[in-house]
């Protein structure tokens, strides 16, 4: 699980990242994210709606393999962001963790939250053939 200290607190905090953030977006989730002056590091949240699924334990499972996920990239966000991963269909508690990982992975590459040669050098990055 992500530590205390990522995770957000209260729904003005995602309200702020709504209104003035940038969002990256793919059918199964959308990166929501907007940088955080005055916090000294990232926090993150998943919103999984009853939408996707009826069951609150399989909502609950999409949030914990983001969690998961996210949670050894700590060390590597670059800035205090704000980040908001939005899931809008059950393929996210079905995929295979690595094709999760390789989605949410991108997204944070694309909105530069993260960068390239870190994810390189700690050999987080799946090499992909051409």
């Amino acid at each position: 699980m992500l530590s205390r200290i990522h995770r957000f607190h209260g729904h003005n905090s995602l309200s702020r990242v709504y209104r003035q953030g940038k969002a990256i977006r793919d059918p199964r989730v959308t990166l929501r994210y907007a940088l955080n002056p005055k916090r000294k590091s990232f926090r993150a949240a998943v919103v999984v709606s009853r939408k996707v699924s009826k069951s609150a334990v399989i909502r609950n499972k999409i949030r914990r393999r983001i969690y998961e996920i996210i949670r050894p990239l700590d060390s590597r966000i670059s800035d205090s962001y704000d980040l908001v991963f939005s899931v809008y269909s059950i393929e996210v508690a079905l995929m295979p963790m690595n094709e999760l990982r390789t989605l949410l992975e991108e997204q944070l590459l694309e909105a530069a939250v993260i960068k390239t040669n870190e994810l390189a050098r700690s050999g987080i990055v799946n090499n992909k053939k051409s």
